[in-house]
């Protein structure tokens, strides 16, 4: 959390700044105000503030002037109010070479709703320019916040203004040290910004004065500080190493704490191990073989064998997680499940099960994945599913699980949310794992059975990474077993438009997580793109993150073309046909295998079947190009 202190005037106040550990600075060039500047008292303040503290410059409706004073001066951040009634002047915003935070000053959810539209309507090289939004009361200054019994709809904009947007929110507006913790808790900005609770008056030649006060902001900032460990504390041990966590609304932390409650009691009782082992027999059809892929082997010279999780019902491995997350979903009396899909393999299996145990279903997809997976689509709705298109951002995977998320934060009461992937606020990605965990376990016993020892290396690919980390749970502990993750690469690395969210090791938050995600330099979440639906996504699981900088899984990438080049060679060959995501895999073991002996073994993940992807491999063979 970082904090900004606003309106400092004084050499001593630079000092108190100095010595509390702030982050921000703000100088206001506002005439009008009584913490008003000139530039050169602003300067030479500058001068003796700590080098890791940024400056902010504060201004109403900058004119030009303005503006080259700023950057000639050299602050880092230009903060922009408007007394304008038609919003903030575009042609303003397109003079500005450093970052701009824009003030949203408001009273109620309408008032930011109409801010954001406005904001929407900028060209797309302006609105980039935006880093920050700065939440604060109409009357600015006043030292009054603004509307804060609505935050679960000012959390569903801001959500949404962050998604779409990709802009940091800084709350302001009244903050003090009583009420800064449930600022913090009810809108979770990345900033909180304070002024006026921080000063005293004073009197100088009968005139009433204010200056800020250092005790006020040593509590201040103490009151922040506190409250950061205690979300940590309730986070903590939801984390891989640096990775995970719960980053969720407020209102999001007690339901899954009762999640994860009910999860860890679930899975030690007996009688849930049976019926979920009595389901994946009986229902799901499981075990899966492990096929050893005799044509494929004499072609890459070594043992390759096949986890044939492609031959599951529903035609996935989705449907392990999703009747392990139903079966608790029941036992907590929930009555509706909501699930975000790609590929619609996740989609399908929830449907699937929402049949099999009589639960309401909605499913959200991005508009372009439900062009891509037209078969899926039918196949959900032919079980009773709601299909809901999500036509936002990039129209895909992390628009969908966007959707979900602010749906379920609505409809928790009655509502289970079955996330797919390995992804998600803790306990998601314990979840899926545990239920996942499967896959490692019969590969493992049947890999023995056939060589009397452990596999040389196991591979599956990497989207969010459910089908890989229940692949490698089994094998994370015999350090002679070399575990790969394949990401999808896309068109290549280096064109950008890739999925590959662990080659450029940025780390963020993204739906409720801290992991290796697809940034730019400024930390905005960009487009992901693959072939592959179900790779889509410009992120990985935390404990996949982990893994990668622990050096126990190694991480490699696979373009397109060399993907459905493999798909195509094992549907020659071995008469099977793999859904796009599992080829990623079986492309990346034609290489790995150039380097091992024919005494060695290998296991891919076949994680899908490739149904799902027949237009999308006909338009690539065809020459047609493809979606996305």
């Amino acid at each position: 959390m970082k904090i900004k202190i606003c309106g400092i005037t004084k050499k001593e106040e630079i000092s108190y700044v100095n010595e509390s550990g702030v982050n921000y600075v703000g100088f206001v060039f506002y005439p009008k105000s009584k913490r008003f500047v000139t530039f050169e008292e602003a300067s030479k303040l500058k001068k003796n503030l700590k080098n890791d503290i940024k400056t902010v410059a504060v201004t109403v409706d900058p004119n030009d002037e303005q503006i080259k004073n700023i950057e000639k001066n050299e602050f880092d951040v230009i903060q922009i109010h408007t007394k304008k009634g038609n919003f903030f002047d575009e042609d303003v915003l397109s003079k500005i070479n450093i970052p701009i935070w824009l003030g949203f000053n408001i009273d109620t959810v309408e008032d930011l709703k109409n801010y954001i539209f406005k904001l929407n309507e900028f060209s797309i090289k302006n609105r980039n320019k935006v880093k920050a939004i700065v939440m604060d009361n109409k009357d600015y200054g006043s030292g009054q916040t603004f509307e804060w019994n609505s935050e679960n709809e000012f959390r569903k904009e801001l959500e949404s203004l962050r998604d779409n947007n990709n802009c940091r929110i800084i709350l302001a507006g009244g903050l003090n040290s009583q009420n800064v913790s449930a600022g913090i808790k009810k809108f979770n900005p990345e900033v909180v910004d304070v002024s006026s609770s921080m000063e005293v008056e004073y009197y100088e030649n009968n005139k009433k004065l204010f200056r800020k006060d250092k005790e006020k902001i040593m509590s201040f900032v103490s009151e922040v500080k506190k409250c950061e460990v205690e979300i940590n504390n309730q986070m903590k041990k939801g984390y891989y190493g640096k990775f995970g966590g719960r980053f969720v609304a407020e209102s999001l932390m007690g339901t899954l704490e009762e999640l994860d409650r009910e999860f860890e009691k679930a899975i030690k009782d007996e009688s849930f191990k049976k019926e979920f082992d009595y389901y994946m027999k009986q229902y799901v059809g499981r075990e899966t073989p492990l096929y050893f892929a005799e044509k494929l082997s004499k072609i890459c010279d070594t043992k390759i064998y096949l986890k044939r999780e492609d031959l599951n019902h529903t035609g996935a491995h989705k449907i392990n997680n999703v009747i392990g997350q139903l079966l608790l979903a029941k036992r907590m009396g929930k009555t509706k499940v909501i699930a975000e899909t790609g590929a619609g393999q996740h989609g399908v299996a929830t449907a699937t099960g929402a049949a099999l145990f009589g639960m309401e279903c909605s499913v959200f997809m991005g508009k372009e994945d439900i062009e891509r997976q037209k078969l899926n689509v039918l196949r959900m709705e032919m079980l009773g599913a709601k299909v809901v298109s999500v036509e936002s951002g990039s129209n895909t995977l992390k628009d969908a699980t966007n959707e979900a998320i602010r749906t379920w934060a609505k409809t928790a009461e009655d509502t289970f949310y079955v996330i797919g992937s390995a992804v998600g606020p803790y306990p998601y990605p314990k979840m899926v794992k545990t239920f996942q965990s499967v896959i490692g376990k019969e590969t493992k016993k049947q890999h023995f059975e056939v060589e009397k020892r452990n596999p040389d290396v196991v591979m599956a690919c990497v989207g969010g990474g459910s089908n890989s980390i229940g692949m490698f749970s089994a094998f994370l502990q015999d350090k002679e077993v070399e575990l790969i993750g394949v990401e999808a690469a896309g068109c290549g690395i280096d064109t950008g438009m890739h999925a590959s969210a662990m080659a450029g090791e940025q780390i963020g938050v993204l739906h409720g997580m801290k992991s290796y995600l697809l940034q730019d330099e400024n930390g905005n979440v960009k487009l992901a793109h693959s072939i592959s639906a179900g790779l889509d996504y410009p992120g990985v699981g935390p404990e996949h993150a982990y893994l990668k900088d622990s050096h126990r899984v190694k991480y490699v990438s696979i373009t397109d073309d060399e993907a459905m080049e493999a798909l195509l060679l094992l549907c020659k060959e071995e008469g099977i046909i793999p859904a796009i995501e599992s080829a990623h895999a079986v492309a990346y073991a034609l290489k790995k295998a150039k380097k091992m002996t024919k005494d060695q073994t290998m296991v891919i993940c076949l994680s899908g079947r490739g149904d799902k992807d027949v237009n999308t491999i006909s338009d690539y063979v065809n020459g047609n190009g493809y979606l996305n």
